[in-house]
């Protein structure tokens, strides 16, 4: 068996040693707080870019908070392709801010416009919000294409944890009609099955930052008392069918109780005739890319990734 990457177990250590509650253990409101508190700290040196937009787009319930990067060396007035990114944290947490590392380092990689999305959090506002603004931002970043400076015919959807399970319902949806067609989607290791069940639910249940305690905590969060684990926006491996989906590049980790959902929603899009690109860091824990500035591994793994978008969108 792989051993744990020994940046990864510094991170690991530094937060036991830390005295501080687990997430699950806060109210939401305080685990948002002391999640960017927590892992802002452990964040690299944000890349320079281009440029860096805040913007709003139209939403079921109000306006949706955006924010636009066009990456480092852009020519003025090209139309670059775009990736609309929804970011991780279990549906309850993390923000555009707690992601602004990450987006900087995916923009320049793929040399494209990344539009990262503020889209509502439970319990304050439970499931289907989140895929709600989700499919609403994606909308209108694409009809907005002409004044944004990207060429709509090369979007893309990203995200990672709650952010890849969301990318991958809009991107069933584009399949469906619903959203705007979609050239690619890119899965950090995303929430495929809320059933959970899998041997590496089990196996690493404990002891890696996303624990099955708080996972617990974010599903209870976002899908209330009579969850609805069998509804593909909530799991999108129960899709009725993943044929026609645009091309996809999924990442797990391998001390993760996420890897499993990953492994299976890449064989079940491999099966539909979907093409996959699949990395996996075996010796790395869930929200590694969060965490780059103790763990420089990440950011050269998210590197790649944007590498692989960069190419499916030229």
């Amino acid at each position: 068996m792989t051993s744990l990457d020994p940046d990864a177990r510094k991170v690991l250590d530094l937060m036991a040693a830390s005295g501080q509650p687990t997430l699950d253990q806060l109210p939401p409101v305080q685990a948002r707080m002391a999640a960017s508190a927590g892992l802002g700290a452990l964040q690299g040196v944000p890349e320079p870019v281009a440029e860096v937009r805040d913007l709003q787009a139209d939403g079921p319930a109000g306006p949706v908070p955006l924010r636009l990067y066009r990456p480092a060396g852009a020519v003025p007035d090209q139309a670059l392709p775009a990736t609309v990114f929804f970011h991780g944290g279990g549906f309850v947490i993390g923000d555009i801010a707690l992601y602004d590392v990450l987006c900087r380092t995916l923009c320049n990689a793929a040399h494209c416009v990344v539009v990262s999305v503020d889209y509502r959090l439970a319990p304050e506002a439970p499931f289907p919000a989140a895929v709600e603004d989700c499919l609403a931002a994606t909308r209108w970043v694409a009809a907005q294409a002409g004044t944004l400076g990207i060429d709509a015919s090369r979007l893309a959807v990203a995200g990672d944890s709650a952010g890849g399970n969301l990318a991958a319902v809009v991107s069933l949806m584009s399949r469906d009609g619903d959203a705007p067609p979609l050239k690619y989607q890119l899965l950090i290791y995303p929430v495929a099955d809320a059933r959970g069940g899998r041997p590496s639910h089990e196996e690493n249940a404990e002891g890696y930052f996303l624990t099955a305690d708080l996972m617990g905590y974010f599903l209870g969060n976002y899908l209330g008392d009579t969850p609805p684990v069998d509804d593909w926006r909530v799991s999108p491996l129960l899709a009725p069918s993943h044929g026609g989906l645009p091309p996809a590049s999924i990442l797990v980790c391998g001390f993760d109780p996420l890897r499993d959902d990953g492994i299976a929603y890449a064989d079940t899009l491999r099966k539909a005739g979907v093409p996959v690109r699949f990395t996996a860091l075996d010796d790395q824990i869930h929200g590694c890319f969060s965490m780059d500035g103790l763990i420089p591994s990440a950011r050269t793994a998210l590197q790649q990734l944007g590498a692989e978008l960069r190419e499916a969108l030229s």
